[in-house]
C-alpha cells in the first residue's frame, strides 16, 4: 500500500492518505498507453487534407496536338498527371482517422499512466484547489509555494473554476475536471496535482 501527503495550496503536509493499489499501483501495459494516446491524437485530426484527380481539374477538354507528326510525345490531355496543373495520381482524400478501443483496454492504459506518475513521485495531492480570486499571479504564487515546474496537469473539481481562469494565460498550464482525465494529458505533463476529492472520485470510477 503508498501512502502520500496531502498538502494544503502553501506546499504544507496535512495528512497522510493511502492510494487504492488497484488504481495507482498496477502492472504497467506500455501497448494499451501507446494505443490511447494515439486514439486521442487521431480522433483530434481534421482528415481534410484532399487532392484533385485528372477528372476533377479544370481544363483539359481536348487533345492538345494531334497524335502523329509533331515529333512530340503523344498527349491526350493537358490535365494528365505529368502536366503542370493537372491532376494528381494517388492522391489523399478526405478520411475519418478515428478507431475504438476496448473499455477496459481504456481503463489499463489510464491506471498505468497513473501508476507511472505515483512511481516517478511526480503525483501531488493537496486539500483542495479553490482559488481566491482569478488573478494569474495568485496560480503563479500556488505554484512557487507547492514547488511545481514543468508542464502542470491539475486535475480538480467543479469548485476550482478560479484555478481554470487564472491558469489559462500560463502555457505550461492545464486544469481537467475529474471526468475529463485522459491518458495524453496524464503523460504528457512532467506533475499531476490532483485534490483529494478528485482523487477519491477517481479511485471509485477506475476501482
Amino acid at each position: 500500500m503508498t501512502k502520500i501527503a496531502i498538502r494544503n495550496l502553501k506546499g504544507e503536509k496535512v495528512k497522510d492518505i493511502t492510494l487504492a493499489d488497484n488504481v495507482w499501483n498496477v502492472e504497467t501495459n506500455a501497448n494499451s498507453m501507446k494505443k490511447a494516446v494515439r486514439l486521442q491524437l487521431d480522433a483530434s485530426r481534421q482528415g481534410t487534407a484532399k487532392t484533385k484527380t485528372r477528372s476533377e481539374v479544370s481544363g483539359g477538354g481536348r487533345k492538345p496536338w494531334k497524335q502523329k507528326g509533331t515529333g512530340r510525345a503523344r498527349q491526350g490531355s493537358i490535365r494528365a498527371t505529368q502536366w503542370r496543373g493537372g491532376g494528381i495520381a494517388g492522391g489523399v482524400n478526405p478520411r475519418d482517422y478515428s478507431f475504438k478501443i476496448n473499455r477496459k483496454e481504456g481503463i489499463l492504459a489510464l491506471k498505468s499512466a497513473l501508476t507511472e506518475k505515483a512511481n516517478s513521485k511526480k503525483l501531488i495531492v493537496v486539500e483542495n484547489l479553490v482559488l481566491d480570486s482569478l488573478k494569474t499571479k495568485d496560480a503563479v504564487k500556488l505554484m512557487k509555494d507547492v514547488a511545481l515546474e514543468g508542464k502542470i496537469l491539475f486535475v480538480a473539481n467543479e469548485d476550482a473554476e478560479n484555478l481554470y481562469m487564472a491558469t489559462r494565460n500560463l502555457d505550461n498550464v492545464l486544469v481537467l475536471f475529474a471526468d475529463e482525465l485522459n491518458v495524453y494529458d496524464v503523460l504528457n505533463a512532467d506533475v499531476l496535482v490532483i485534490d483529494e476529492a478528485s482523487l477519491k472520485e477517481i479511485e471509485e470510477v477506475l476501482k
